[in-house]
């Protein structure tokens, strides 16, 4: 792959910098999740409008089977869920040239009486229209791996590559086996379930740890202080890193509180090292992107100091009196990357690294 607009034709970034890491590659830093029928149509028709906005998916839409339907009603929530991806897929396949969007499903845990139900439905009518499936609940591999089996089977035929999985850790047991879960090459992100891992210690850690404190308490142990819920979170972004998965920070339930659900996604993102946030409400959106979204003057030097490295065939370069190497490039290459999911204005000499033809 190589793109023209340089002085010379030039390797990607992705391939020179990248390749050597196996990194399942850049994801939406947002994923917000929906499941009543209303909410889901809002939260696709805002896909689309922030797209048209910012010239990219800046988040994934999550259509929900688990919490999403009402006990007695799993069924219908399968066929709606499905039908409302095959409609947006529908509508972008009429608008040539247009952003690809992103839709997936968080259908039951597998060990769920619905699991196979979701699947055959889910799998079966919209296959080729999602972008990944979320599996919760995930202990072992071995959920793993019958997750993978039941998806293959049902969407036989019907994509032209294998479903991307994510997979939420909720318990003490799969923080345990975080690194073997990452490791899977069917897994593309993580994801921590903060309330079922609290729950699951049986009142050893409070109730606040499912929480975020105010700024002016400095001793309620919440989410972010709290040490077997920290530990847990350092092990999930720890164990997708070492795979070159996406690990995905948990929900602020206190989604009308601006000042906690920035706060959260600035220590997630820059404190424990997650690269994408779960969204419950559409207003934590825009947060989560301001949050995960690297300042202008570094993105300005990041474009300085990639475009001069492809100039120079990525042999070492001397920028503002400080030394460069495919280290720092990489480093640097990411933060445009992550430039570009979060709908950051590049310069115009970037522009071609990203154009649709590339992804």
């Amino acid at each position: 792959m190589t793109v023209v607009g340089l002085k010379k034709q030039i390797l990607h970034p992705r391939e020179v910098l990248l390749g050597a890491q196996g990194t399942t590659g850049f994801l939406p830093v947002c994923d917000h999740y929906s499941g009543v029928e209303a909410r889901m149509k809002k939260s696709l028709q805002l896909q689309a409008d922030m797209a048209e906005e910012f010239g990219a998916c800046v988040f994934d839409v999550t259509l929900d089977c688990e919490d999403g339907a009402p006990a007695g009603s799993e069924v219908d929530q399968a066929h709606r869920v499905a039908g409302l991806a095959n409609a947006e897929r529908a509508s972008t396949l009429m608008k040539p040239g247009s952003v690809q969007r992103r839709v997936g499903v968080r259908l039951h845990p597998v060990d769920h009486a619905f699991f196979l139900s979701d699947v055959d439905i889910v799998m079966g009518q919209a296959a080729a229209a999602l972008s990944y499936i979320m599996i919760p609940k995930v202990e072992s591999l071995v959920d793993v791996e019958l997750a993978v089996q039941a998806l293959d089977q049902a969407s036989a035929g019907k994509r032209s590559s294998p479903m991307p999985l994510h997979v939420l850790i909720e318990s003490p047991t799969a923080v345990h086996n975080a690194f073997d879960i990452a490791k899977h090459p069917r897994v593309e992100s993580v994801s921590f379930g903060l309330m079922d891992f609290v729950s699951a210690h049986g009142g050893a850690i409070p109730s606040s740890a499912m929480g975020v404190r105010s700024a002016q308490d400095t001793m309620t142990l919440d989410q972010f202080h709290h040490p077997l819920v920290l530990r847990a979170k350092l092990e999930i972004s720890s164990a997708c890193h070492a795979a070159g998965k996406v690990p995905s920070h948990c929900v602020v339930t206190e989604f009308r509180d601006a000042q906690a659900l920035e706060h959260s996604a600035r220590m997630a993102a820059s404190a424990l090292g997650y690269t994408r946030m779960w969204s419950i409400h559409p207003d934590q959106i825009r947060p989560i992107l301001k949050a995960f979204s690297p300042a202008e003057a570094e993105v300005e030097l990041a474009s300085t100091i990639v475009l001069e490295a492809a100039r120079q065939e990525w042999a070492p370069i001397s920028v503002q009196g400080k030394l460069h190497d495919r280290a720092s490039y990489r480093y640097f290459w990411q933060v445009l990357e992550r430039a570009h999911q979060t709908g950051c204005t590049l310069p115009a000499e970037m522009h071609g690294y990203f154009s649709t033809s590339l992804h």
